[in-house]
């Protein structure tokens, strides 16, 4: 049986669920803005998603990825000193699509078409503290187990 994932935004956890067991629990950063569904709202849809891609295998650890791609770059703070604007996606990422039509799928609250991940992100960011752009962050670490346990199509909850 493949697992299931439960993030819960008012406590920035990450449950990992195999079978009615927790199998890995992870601290995370969600959205600045709160939670929500609407295209450009910069906040964490809430509902059922799957893992529609997974990004980054064999990358380095810190691998800056911008528009999914790796830009050959190895994030340090300096680097972050010389772009101190970016939203820094870093070692894998895990793009979610909505499952729930009118809710996080299609038209104006696509999760998938604002590019909704979870990822790896400066190891010096606060996790526990919402602080993204929308997406899940995770420690690179934490972000690299995580992508190993589960595989494309994994169902992902999201809930206040």
């Amino acid at each position: 049986m493949q697992p299931e994932v439960y993030i819960r935004v008012r406590d920035q956890s990450l449950r990992v669920v195999q079978e009615g067991e927790e199998i890995a629990r992870f601290h995370i950063a969600t959205a600045k803005n709160g939670v929500g569904e609407r295209n450009g709202s910069e906040q964490t849809p809430r509902g059922w998603h799957k893992i529609r891609a997974r990004i980054g295998a064999g990358q380095p650890v810190n691998m800056v990825f911008v528009g999914r791609r790796p830009t050959g770059e190895i994030y340090t703070p300096r680097l972050r000193e010389q772009y101190p604007q970016r939203d820094w996606i870093l070692t894998r990422i895990l793009w979610l699509s909505g499952l729930e039509p009118g809710v996080n799928r299609l038209g104006a609250v696509d999760t998938m078409r604002r590019y909704v991940y979870i990822h790896g992100c400066p190891d010096e960011d606060s996790m526990g503290v919402p602080s993204s752009h929308g997406c899940i962050k995770m420690r690179n670490a934490d972000i690299l187990t995580l992508f190993d346990m589960l595989p494309a199509g994994t169902r992902v909850c999201i809930e206040e």
